[in-house]
């Protein structure tokens, strides 16, 4: 009898909301003793982004690690013992889940180039090889408030890339001169403070024939209170220093990106079953320096999950990853 009323007691608090969550208890500890979140993301070595978002309810990745870390925070600045979130999770693998951002170093250092930029009014500059998940970690930082993306391309003229960023910003188009048009941008930016608005894949704005459309974008950050991001392929790099000095002299963060190491793709595959020459097969994938990168491993995983859950099979074998490749070369 003891027993039920316990647990019709404890379904009344879920009812009424008294139950908290581990987030809803590190928020009330921030609140109470006057923290922020930059304070707790430096205290458990993770970055301000992902705490944010996991505080805010808007963290879609595998937390494990990260609400380990905070309980065992919490645990020890209020002397409380608390279960971790995720000690009674299911250990089964799930093959069509998987983790939608993985926080490697190259997805900590961007993440840390566009918040300092954003926080600080900067203008930062993101290079890296196609396939080592720039894009994927600044549309991720997208999702933050006051963040607006744009994706470049060759064919883009400068009214293109203006017309790009009103969009983004949700500003109605107008039909005005160019000149006009980045003036409304700029008021934008000063009435509406804290932005920041990343240029992805900049380098196909740049050629020695013209440096036009970059110079808008300078405009834009030289009379802006805005915080800016340029990212491109490794040319980026130099062509910034070789065609716009102007450019090259006001950056203020700057991010070059590695590729995934070893360790990083033994984290990245945490908690499934490899054997150990599939396990190789997958580090040469991602991690050789002629044709591995994040993405391949990304696509190889894809197919091969694929397969193993049409087969019924919970282990990652050489065999399936052949048959994984073979699918991907059709």
């Amino acid at each position: 009898m003891k027993g039920d009323n316990k647990m019709e007691a404890t379904a009344a608090k879920a009812y009424t909301g008294e139950i908290k969550t581990l987030a809803d208890k590190v928020n009330e500890y921030i609140k109470r003793e006057g923290k922020t979140i930059t304070d707790l993301a430096s205290t458990i070595n993770y970055s301000r982004t992902t705490v944010s978002r996991y505080l805010s309810g808007k963290y879609d990745s595998d937390a494990t690690e990260l609400e380990a870390k905070l309980t065992a925070f919490l645990a020890e600045v209020t002397g409380e013992e608390l279960v971790a979130a995720t000690a009674e999770r299911a250990k089964v693998v799930n093959f069509t889940k998987r983790k939608s951002f993985f926080e490697s170093r190259d997805a900590q250092n961007i993440i840390g180039v566009c918040n300092s930029c954003q926080e600080y009014i900067g203008l930062g500059i993101v290079v890296g090889k196609s396939g080592f998940g720039k894009t994927h970690a600044l549309k991720y930082y997208s999702k933050m408030p006051r963040v607006a993306y744009i994706e470049c391309d060759d064919t883009m003229s400068s009214r293109d890339l203006v017309e790009s960023i009103e969009r983004a910003l949700g500003i109605p188009t107008t039909y005005g001169t160019i000149w006009k048009r980045v003036n409304g941008i700029r008021e934008f930016f000063n009435v509406n403070r804290g932005y920041l608005l990343i240029i992805d894949e900049a380098d196909k704005l740049i050629s020695k024939y013209t440096q036009k459309k970059m110079e808008i974008l300078r405009a834009i950050f030289d009379q802006s209170d805005v915080g800016m991001v340029i990212a491109g392929e490794p040319k980026l790099e130099a062509q910034i220093k070789s065609y716009l000095t102007r450019f090259a002299n006001r950056v203020d963060f700057y991010a070059s990106l590695k590729g995934l190491s070893g360790k990083e793709v033994d984290n990245f595959l945490e908690g499934y079953e490899v054997e150990e020459d599939a396990l190789a097969e997958l580090k040469s994938r991602a991690c050789n320096h002629q044709t591995g990168c994040f993405r391949l491993l990304d696509r190889t995983l894809n197919n091969v999950f694929r397969i193993m859950k049409e087969r019924g099979e919970s282990r990652i074998t050489l065999t399936i990853i052949n048959q994984a490749s073979n699918m991907m070369m059709l």
